[in-house]
C-alpha cells in the first residue's frame, strides 16, 4: 500500500460547490508516458470479475472517461454522451470510463443504460488515481477527467475538469483523437 503522504498533492483544483479538494498525484501532460494500470471489471459472459490492464488494448487508441461515480448525475450524463459518440470515433478507439464503483455495480448500470463500451473499476487500489493524479483524498473517489493515450502508450490529451459538477471538453478530446495517425 502507498503511503499517501508521500505523494504530490494538489488543492483547490477540484471542488464540488464551496468544498475544495485534495487531488493526489501529479498531472499528466501530452507527450508523457501513460502510466500502466491493472483495474477491473465485471465480465457478463462469464459471470466473474476480470483484471484489465493498459496493455491489453496496446497498439489501439484509447480515451478514458473518468468519474467519480456512475450513479451521480453528471458522472451518469457524461458516460451516456462518450457512449453516444461511439459511432462517430474510428473503429481503433477505445472507450473505457474509470470510476471507484464496484465491478457489479458498474454491470448493473451499464446495463441498465445500455452502455457497451467498458467501465473499469479502481476500488481495490488507489494506484490508478496516485498514477493519473485523479485521486480525490477527501472523497477517495476519482477527479472527473478524461486522457487520451495514443498507440505508443503516451498522453495524448490530458483534460482535469476542476468543478465536479461540469462535464468535461467532448469535442476537445475527440479532435485529438481523430489528428492521431492511423496506422
Amino acid at each position: 500500500m502507498r503511503d499517501l503522504r508521500q505523494m504530490e498533492t494538489r488543492l483547490g483544483e477540484a471542488f464540488e460547490f464551496d468544498e475544495q479538494l485534495t487531488v493526489v498525484g501529479r498531472r499528466l501532460a501530452s507527450g508523457d508516458a501513460a502510466p500502466e494500470f491493472n483495474l477491473e471489471a465485471f465480465d457478463t459472459a462469464s459471470g466473474a470479475v476480470k483484471n484489465v490492464t493498459l496493455a491489453d488494448s496496446a497498439g489501439r487508441i484509447r480515451l478514458l472517461n473518468v468519474v467519480n461515480s456512475l450513479d451521480t448525475p453528471v458522472c451518469h450524463t457524461g458516460t451516456r454522451h462518450w457512449e453516444s459518440l461511439l459511432p462517430d470515433l474510428p473503429p481503433e478507439v477505445v472507450v473505457m470510463t474509470v470510476s471507484m464503483d464496484l465491478p457489479f455495480a458498474q454491470a448493473r448500470w451499464r446495463a441498465a443504460e445500455n452502455v457497451d463500451h467498458e467501465a473499469l473499476s479502481a476500488h481495490k487500489d488507489v494506484a490508478f488515481g496516485e498514477d493519473y493524479g485523479v485521486l480525490l483524498k477527501e472523497w477517495r473517489l476519482l477527479q472527473r477527467a478524461v486522457f487520451v493515450i495514443d498507440r505508443h502508450e503516451r498522453i495524448a490529451y490530458a483534460e482535469y475538469v476542476p468543478d465536479q459538477m461540469t462535464e468535461p471538453d467532448y469535442e476537445a478530446a475527440v479532435a485529438v483523437v481523430r489528428e492521431l495517425p492511423v496506422e
